[in-house]
């Protein structure tokens, strides 16, 4: 009887099911809600950074009582003042933050004579990051060197900035002078219009933002001792650092492009225009460093030259007081004149710095030669740059607070 042969299964291909994806639910915000999203959330972080300011204050006027200056001995030296400034900045990553947790500090009783030199070393300590920028390229030689001359020269003028107007502080009181006479003009009886407008101003921040310090300083008051002001200027100074980042971020999103339409509109059209430009461009991202930093990569590429990046840093500079002007507005009456004080004394330096240095043709070119000449001395020697980094910025202030 013959056996069929077994007869063999065909096997179907199995079906590969792919799971299609399923849908979350949420639709994606147009650009018009994201955009309006993020000017709320830069309203809501100016109201908390003036806030944050108010509560310095109160808590240093808290710890310190009527012994602010004794707290502060250490330092009544300028030169240790002027190096804490630099360390304070330099580590935030932010002359903005420093600038308005010092005029906290002056409203809560610290001496103007202290607050001058930090407010003076914020300015040097800011232009580390454009300066970290610029190792990036560190891998090609001719464009780091253009980089690198690009990041310093912001470095050398602010530091001839200093070396001038220091002495003048501690000679004859210079800024502080000039400050505390606008500031009692804007805010005094005699102001006229201005004084009116300000004072208004003012006041109607105060009012909104009392609420919010009130409730935080009622509640940490109830510390014992002078931890409670303590723990209010700990809490007030992460809140700084926390919403000068978030207002940073939000305005990149927001305004980055425009201030690269305004910067490449005027550079290169004078002087005066540049400078005008950096200040813009600054205010509008609220942030000296990226206004800077943006700078650096179109030196390096060689599209813009050393003199032509040089006002426009300067300008930068000027618009970086904005900040501390705005801090100012934590206070009204008596307060609001010393805060005021303080945030004008930033003004005024960087005005008065441009004006001299800019101004005079024989000191102009300083920083453009110190520049070229630390540039070209890093590209040959990469370590030459890490040493200006951590020396100047570092190594040197904390040397220097711990020695003096």
């Amino acid at each position: 009887m013959a056996i069929s042969p077994p007869v063999e299964k065909q096997q179907t291909p199995s079906t590969v099911v792919i799971d299609s994806p399923r849908p979350t639910g949420r639709r994606p915000l147009s650009p018009r809600t994201t955009s309006i999203l993020n000017w709320l959330t830069v309203v809501a972080g100016v109201y908390v950074l003036i806030t944050a300011v108010n509560v310095i204050g109160a808590g240093f006027s808290l710890a310190a009582g009527d012994q602010a200056a004794t707290l502060f001995s250490f330092a009544t030296n300028p030169i240790v003042g002027l190096m804490i400034g630099i360390v304070g900045t330099a580590l935030t990553q932010s002359s903005s933050t420093t600038t308005s947790v010092t005029v906290g500090l002056v409203a809560g009783g610290l001496p103007l004579e202290i607050a001058v030199p930090i407010i003076l070393g914020a300015n040097i300590g800011t232009t580390l990051t454009n300066t970290l920028v610029s190792l990036g390229m560190i891998r090609d030689k001719d464009q780091f060197r253009r980089g690198f001359a690009a990041a310093t020269v912001h470095d050398f003028f602010n530091l001839l900035a200093v070396a001038i107007f220091l002495p003048l502080e501690m000679m004859f009181g210079l800024l502080q002078r000039l400050a505390t006479a606008a500031a009692g003009g804007l805010s005094g009886a005699d102001g006229g219009v201005v004084t009116t407008i300000f004072g208004g101003i003012g006041g109607a921040v105060k009012a909104a933002t009392s609420p919010l310090s009130n409730l935080i300083k009622s509640v940490l008051g109830q510390i014992p001792g002078p931890w409670g002001g303590i723990v209010m200027i700990v809490l007030a100074i992460a809140l700084i650092l926390m919403v000068i980042n978030l207002i940073g971020r939000k305005l990149k999103a927001l305004l980055v492009g425009r201030a690269k339409k305004v910067l490449h509109t005027a550079i290169g059209r004078g002087p005066v225009t540049s400078i005008g430009s950096g200040a813009l461009v600054t205010v509008m991202v609220q942030s000296s460093s990226t206004t800077t930093a943006l700078m650096v990569p179109l030196a390096g590429s060689g599209a813009l030259t050393l003199r032509q990046i040089y006002p426009f840093t300067l300008g930068a500079n000027i618009g970086t007081t904005v900040t501390a002007l705005l801090a100012a507005f934590a206070f009204d009456g008596a307060l609001g004149t010393i805060a005021l004080t303080a945030a004008l004394v930033h003004l005024f330096f960087n005005v008065l710095g441009t004006l001299v240095v800019y101004g005079l043709p024989g000191l102009r070119e300083l920083p453009l030669i110190g520049a070229t000449w630390l540039s070209n001395l890093a590209a040959e020697k990469k370590s030459a740059a890490f040493a200006w980094v951590i020396g100047v910025f570092i190594l040197l202030p904390l040397g220097l607070i711990f020695v003096l």
